[in-house]
């Protein structure tokens, strides 16, 4: 299992971190969607909060499961992106590269669940 948070550690220290628990724990996963997610829910945290993050993953061998609680209640909208102004396009990517996503609102904010499943057991599901 692999925690961080930012009191401990920066975003781009969280990411380095995320890629080296990819190789050694979870050799499945694709790293660089993975990795693209961790960098959108962690960017979203300190985007849209007081800053303040906590990383959670977990590599099984039925699943991967990243976590991002952070300080807001508020839910991810999917909006159409906005190339001339940025913006809009990560919830939608997010969607795309993950088996399942679930927002769980808390006493202190929410966390975002992100979740992948091996070709293999998702092919027998």
């Amino acid at each position: 299992m692999l925690v961080l948070d930012s009191s401990r550690a920066d975003t781009a220290l969280a990411r380095r971190a995320a890629v080296r628990f990819l190789q050694a724990r979870c050799p499945w996963a694709e790293v660089n969607d993975v990795l693209l997610v961790v960098s959108e829910l962690l960017g979203n945290a300190v985007r849209h909060t007081d800053g303040g993050w906590l990383l959670r993953m977990v590599c099984r061998p039925e699943a991967l499961v990243v976590e991002v609680y952070d300080s807001s209640s508020a839910r991810p909208v999917l909006r159409t992106g906005d190339a001339e102004n940025g913006g809009g396009f990560g919830w939608g990517i997010v969607k795309e590269l993950t088996s399942s996503l679930t927002v769980r609102p808390h006493a202190a904010g929410k966390s975002v669940q992100a979740v992948w499943r091996p070709a293999a057991h998702a092919q027998a599901a």
